[in-house]
């Protein structure tokens, strides 16, 4: 019986490491949606699938929401994302991926490119895109609108705008320097020049659709403009813009579990 006990001791002290291990391990995901978007958004079925693997998933609602309309500049809403990503963290997670669909991929990119503590970015289908030609000119009227506000000390006054999602416009009521904080061409918006500022030690997954506008820029459009790491991946799925997180799924999965966390 003693040895018995031996035995079984010897077992769990082998067994410890390999648990602590585990524990170490635990994955969260931020996993933002698109413009526009309301509950149940279009990356709720992604959210279900990374929760059934075992991943810790946030699904906040953003200020780009059809609920909130803009009631926050893209500064606050970096803090929202810390937000998320500290309850990931006392929740157990110790690696935190930053992740998101459309607008939210350009929020995952931005938030890493400030410097941000992420173990990760996944940007799926991504979207707004105020740095390309054809967005710009269509709000070029209401970008300056906001500047010339902000001159005259009307920041913080409300007027209505123009926004942008996938060829379809609506017009936005904020105040000028919300609008301004996401509609900069040169501000935290543009994903090329995020990309370019995400750490080295940082793996980034890009997720782009056949069907998607922005598959005809290649890599070369954001992509490429983050530091090479071994797990950067380029994915090509075969999906339209508003499906693509679903269509993707198990590569994300797969993706995430190539990391090795």
């Amino acid at each position: 019986m003693k040895r018995l006990y031996r035995l079984l001791a010897c077992v769990a002290a082998l067994s410890w490491p390999a648990l602590v291990v585990g524990a170490e391990a635990e994955v969260g995901v931020i996993l933002m949606h698109g413009k526009w978007d309301r509950p149940p958004t279009h990356v709720a079925m992604l959210a279900r699938t990374l929760e059934s693997k075992g991943f810790k998933v946030s699904t906040p609602v953003m200020s780009w929401s059809g609920n909130r309309e803009y009631d926050a500049d893209y500064e606050r809403t970096l803090a929202e994302i810390d937000a998320a990503a500290q309850s990931l963290r006392e929740k157990g997670a110790t690696r935190i991926i930053v992740g998101g669909h459309s607008f939210g991929a350009n929020a995952a990119i931005a938030y890493a490119g400030a410097g941000r503590e992420v173990d990760g970015v996944m940007a799926l289908a991504a979207g707004h895109v105020p740095d390309l030609p054809n967005f710009r000119n269509k709000v070029s009227s209401s970008v300056e609108k906001a500047k010339q506000m902000i001159g005259e000390g009307k920041g913080d006054s409300t007027a209505s705008f123009e926004d942008l999602n996938q060829g379809k416009t609506r017009s936005i009521r904020t105040t000028a320097n919300i609008y301004l904080s996401f509609f900069d061409p040169d501000g935290l918006a543009s994903m090329p020049k995020s990309a370019a500022a995400i750490p080295r030690a940082v793996p980034f997954l890009w997720v782009i659709g056949t069907q998607d506008s922005l598959h005809s820029r290649g890599e070369n459009y954001v992509f490429s403009k983050a530091p090479p790491h071994p797990n950067s991946k380029y994915l090509v799925v075969t999906a339209n813009h508003a499906d693509t997180p679903s269509v993707a799924a198990e590569q994300i999965v797969e993706w995430l579990a190539s990391l090795g966390y």
